[in-house]
């Protein structure tokens, strides 16, 4: 067989070419550290590869949420915290201008307090995130929710909404609770019913928050009890019936419908107290009615009760709001808790996913250099002979 010298030329050129693709491959390898630098090299390989990239592309963004709704959920803890300590100093002043040697000077100074502490409170639930969305205003994030008017009322302009974020594969985590939950929807008296005395009593009768005893027993009306003397009380329903009466002793249990009360003091003929169904008010409703109360002047025994009235009221009210607080407090470690769990799945899962894409897609960097010194070898061969091969023309010997 005749080979013709163009031939030799074209082979020795491409066994070149064939050895520089195959070291410029091996030198990628190396610079990159992968194995598998596009599909072809390993087909199998390639399509796990690109599961897993997916794979953990999911995982990591799940933890970027994580990062998110912790950062988020610890800012709403530490509000509503602040949020507590302010209620719980208002508790404290309704504690003390129950004093009765406090004068209607004093008690405005209280009340000064409360007006200061009401729009702490406002500041608080108007708190924002580091992106500047409003904690507690529902999907309405870029809305003020909370507008303290003039008068000492609280406006919400947030709506229902409870944001989510996903987690994990299939779990999502509420990283926001609607205001209107937490500030606005809370039960006057003690859940159940409401007690209040009348402004035109005469008498230092008290009359106590009170408590249900059968539920199943309770029939929400508006009850008036009526001291008929200072030793006897007749309680009415709205309709005017009478629900039951009996004799008064300070303190004594007074039971009717599934709940009792007591009155404390000294009550004077004529008194009336109210027993009402609870209605819904907003916190921010609590510490004001007692900054009222307390500006209110009083001129005698029976004006200085009427403020320990409404002070005692608030108390409890207070105390309801505190609970509430901590109740809120309470799911929102309960979430953080939740992250920190699906934060290590995510965690184990991106390890695991890391160490089989490394074994798929890593490189061997021994087998490699070795490699690569062969084909440097190999290549260094092909160009000398290649040189030599030109040589080879019986032109040359002519």
């Amino acid at each position: 067989m005749r080979i013709s010298t163009p031939q030799i030329f074209r082979q020795g050129s491409g066994a070149i070419v064939d050895q520089q693709a195959r070291l410029s491959r091996t030198q990628l390898q190396l610079a990159t550290g992968r194995r598998v630098l596009v599909p072809s090299d390993d087909p199998a390989a390639s399509a796990r590869i690109l599961g897993l990239r997916e794979v953990l592309s999911q995982a990591e963004q799940y933890q970027r949420n994580i990062d998110f709704a912790r950062a988020r959920l610890e800012q709403t803890e530490t509000v509503l915290a602040g949020a507590g300590d302010v209620v719980q100093r208002v508790h404290e002043l309704a504690v003390r201008v129950q004093n009765a040697t406090f004068s209607d000077g004093d008690r405005r100074a209280v009340a000064a307090e409360l007006r200061e502490r009401l729009q702490e409170l406002v500041a608080l639930a108007n708190s924002r995130d580091a992106g500047g969305e409003y904690l507690f205003a529902g999907y309405q994030s870029r809305t003020r929710p909370f507008a303290l008017a003039a008068d000492g009322t609280v406006s919400y302009n947030g709506d229902q909404g409870q944001r989510f974020v996903e987690i994990g594969a299939g779990r999502q985590l509420a990283v926001s609770d609607s205001g209107a939950e937490l500030f606005m929807d809370f039960s006057s008296g003690n859940g159940t019913f409401v007690v209040d005395a009348d402004a035109g009593n005469t008498g230092t009768g008290l009359i106590q928050t009170g408590t249900v005893t059968d539920p199943s027993s309770w029939v929400a009306d508006t009850y008036t009890l009526t001291f008929t003397s200072a030793t006897a009380y007749e309680v009415r329903d709205s309709g005017g019936a009478l629900i039951t009466s009996g004799s008064y002793a300070e303190g004594a249990a007074i039971a009717f419908r599934g709940i009792q009360t007591a009155i404390t003091g000294t009550p004077a003929a004529g008194d009336r107290f109210t027993v009402a169904a609870s209605t819904s008010q907003d916190v921010f409703r609590v510490v004001d009615k007692l900054a009222d109360a307390l500006e209110t002047a009083t001129a005698d025994a029976a004006g200085r009760t009427q403020v320990a009235q409404d002070a005692n009221t608030a108390l409890g009210e207070l105390a309801r709001v505190l609970d509430k607080l901590v109740t809120a407090r309470g799911r929102i470690g309960a979430r953080l808790n939740a992250l920190e769990g699906q934060g290590q799945v995510n965690e184990d899962l991106l390890l695991r996913s890391r160490e089989t894409l490394s074994g798929l897609e890593d490189l061997d960097y021994a087998e490699a250099v070795s490699r690569f010194q062969q084909q440097v070898t190999a290549l260094q061969a092909a160009q000398q002979s290649y040189a030599r091969i030109q040589q080879l023309s019986l032109f040359d010997y002519l």
